[in-house]
């Protein structure tokens, strides 16, 4: 039997009404029975309370996509709390709610001014220095222009810069670059990218590093990060030669110094003109101060433990000093109860609850480990500061949130994060970059804990309890932190979730982001729907007040992609509601 609109959607009869209704009025009356008809009995109204300082913040539906929970993540409850009560009738002629409750959004008009950056394609600059596809790349910046995006971020590639011979450098694709970002009166963000691209998530172009230190790694693979079964990973020079003699006379931080001193010279009026706002410097795999612990290329997969990342020559032979120094020489070896990459902490004996991570040698080991790590952001950051004197700069953290609900921490531990339940790893971190007055700029902002535990169960993940604690680290010894989403994120909750990171609820200091880079430029963004979310995301981090009504997903707790598909698992029993239900897709913002 055919169903009216009026009974299917709860929209009064009245001819008077009907007719005056706008098309955000008539999208209004969807009943929330319906939808959840619709998506299948698919839980998707849900109000999540987790704790984030003391305050409880709602989060709205997610999408039906799966998010995947690798990074580029304590530990409170978190409850589920339906919104209304699920409709019992199953019959056609089923009585509905006539309006479902609207989702509040946190009002930010008024609020601290946060920039907005966005990053640009990986291979913007091509592998011989020449500037990509000029044109689409000035269309496309002048659209962030024309929404008042504050700037962009650039990789400015080790591999491709100083590519054939040591301290012969090439920039001219980058001088292209950055006078077409001058002219549009738009901000750099500029990172020293001694890294190789290629291989992890989000990577869809291949710049290995320079031909010539890829020679001496052939004769000499211990110059790279070395796991305990010897296979060696060329991502990164190993932080083990920092001051060895192995780079054709140099040591890795003189290698590094000579090529940002010869980028401070060659874009001097780029810094004279505040063109280039900050500099973050590279500092590990990704660019990220942290050991290449999770390297796909090994048979990494989320949520694996890692491995550490210490058996190149230059690694065993300090922590043989180390042991001896300690008095226990038989400590200068790396733990053989770790596991591989893809245990689980509870599967190990080092690992697991009151596991040899917590023993004597264990304590001497991860303090070894990680005061690596910190000396190794040291000593470049300190010749940063020389090379760029008088402009900001900044270094990045990984958000490692899996198994941070355990004892141990194990992915922070592998990772070089020494931060076990009862130890805080982020704040020597935080110490190290305060004596440089470099600001700290942090990944997954945009991730919420509820989504891991639904997603992935098995990995105790909490990635808004790792985001308070790296902030709070930064913010107690009052550096600037600065964030970026770590997967694609073209969706309002997604945005909200970055906004309330950005400029926390009722925080008595009234502490901010200072920047935030939006990963990344590309076609998916600049596609209508995504690029209007996008544009509102901009201006409520401008504190600017926004008027345009609620999404379809915060007034039903249902996102668009659910809404089609469940439309469509329902052609074929209720022809004359899909009907309906597609003449309402136009009026989604997302369509």
């Amino acid at each position: 039997m055919a169903i009216s609109s009026a009974k299917l959607f709860g929209i009064a009869k009245s001819s008077e009404s009907t007719a005056a209704a706008s098309p955000s009025q008539t999208a209004a009356t969807l009943t929330v029975s319906a939808l959840r008809k619709v998506n299948y009995g698919r839980r998707v109204d849900y109000c999540c309370s987790c704790r984030f300082r003391g305050v409880f913040v709602n989060s709205t539906a997610r999408n039906w996509t799966p998010t995947s929970a690798m990074v580029r993540d304590g530990g409170e409850s978190v409850e589920d709390r339906p919104l209304v009560r699920d409709s019992t009738e199953n019959s056609d002629n089923e009585q509905v709610a006539d309006k479902p409750p609207k989702v509040q959004e946190r009002d930010f008009s008024g609020t601290a001014y946060v920039p907005v950056y966005v990053m640009l394609p990986l291979g913007v600059i091509n592998m011989d220095c020449e500037l990509v596809d000029p044109d689409n790349l000035l269309n496309h910046l002048k659209i962030l222009k024309s929404v008042n995006v504050d700037g962009v971020m650039v990789d400015c590639w080790w591999g491709i810069v100083e590519r054939h011979s040591p301290q012969q450098y090439n920039w001219s694709g980058y001088k292209s670059l950055f006078q077409i970002v001058r002219d549009l009166e738009l901000k750099l963000q500029v990172v020293t990218s001694f890294h190789k691209c290629g291989g992890n998530i989000g990577d869809d172009v291949h710049i290995p590093l320079p031909e010539w230190v890829t020679l001496i790694g052939q004769s000499n693979p211990d110059i790279f990060f070395t796991d305990r079964e010897g296979r060696h990973n060329p991502e990164c020079l190993s932080w083990g030669i920092d001051k060895e003699r192995v780079l054709r006379g140099r040591t890795a931080v003189e290698v590094y110094f000579d090529y940002m001193r010869s980028f401070r010279v060659e874009f001097d009026e780029f810094f004279e003109d505040g063109v280039i706002s900050e500099i973050e410097i590279g500092l590990g795999p990704c660019g990220e101060l942290r050991y290449p612990s999770y390297p796909a290329k090994h048979g990494w997969k989320y949520p694996g433990i890692g491995e550490f990342q210490c058996y190149d020559r230059y690694f065993l032979r300090s922590l043989k000093k180390a042991a001896e120094m300690r008095g226990h020489s038989f400590w200068g070896r790396g733990p053989d109860n770790a596991g591989s990459y893809n245990s689980q902490p509870h599967e190990t004996r080092f690992f697991c609850d009151g596991g040899d991570y917590d023993s004597y040698y264990g304590r001497f080991f991860l303090n070894w480990y990680s005061q690596v790590l910190v000396d190794h952001g040291d000593r470049i950051l300190s010749l940063a500061n020389l090379a760029f004197e008088g402009t900001c700069i900044a270094a990045k953290l990984s958000g490692i949130h899996w198994w941070y609900k355990t004892a141990s921490h194990a992915a922070e531990l592998t990772a070089g994060f020494y931060n076990p339940c009862n130890r805080d790893g982020y704040a020597p971190i935080a110490k190290m970059l305060k004596k440089h007055e470099a600001a700290l700029n942090f990944t997954c902002v945009e991730l919420r804990t509820l989504d891991q535990h639904e997603d992935f169960p098995e990995a105790l993940a909490d990635p808004e309890g790792l985001v308070w604690q790296v902030l709070n680290a930064a913010w107690d010894v009052s550096i600037p932190v600065a964030s970026e989403n770590a997967l694609p994120c073209y969706d309002r909750e997604g945005y909200n979730k970055i906004l309330e990171n950005a400029k926390p609820l009722n925080d008595p200091d009234g502490r901010h982001l200072s920047a935030f880079t939006y990963l990344r430029l590309s076609p998916v963004l600049m596609e209508n729907h995504n690029f209007m979310e996008f544009e509102r995301f901009v201006k409520r981090m401008h504190g600017e007040a926004i008027s345009d009504p609620p999404s379809f997903s915060e007034m039903y707790q249902v996102s668009a992609d659910e809404f089609r598909v469940g439309a469509k698992k329902e052609e074929t029993r209720h022809a004359s509601k899909l009907t309906w239900l597609l003449v309402l897709l136009p009026l989604t913002k997302r369509d």
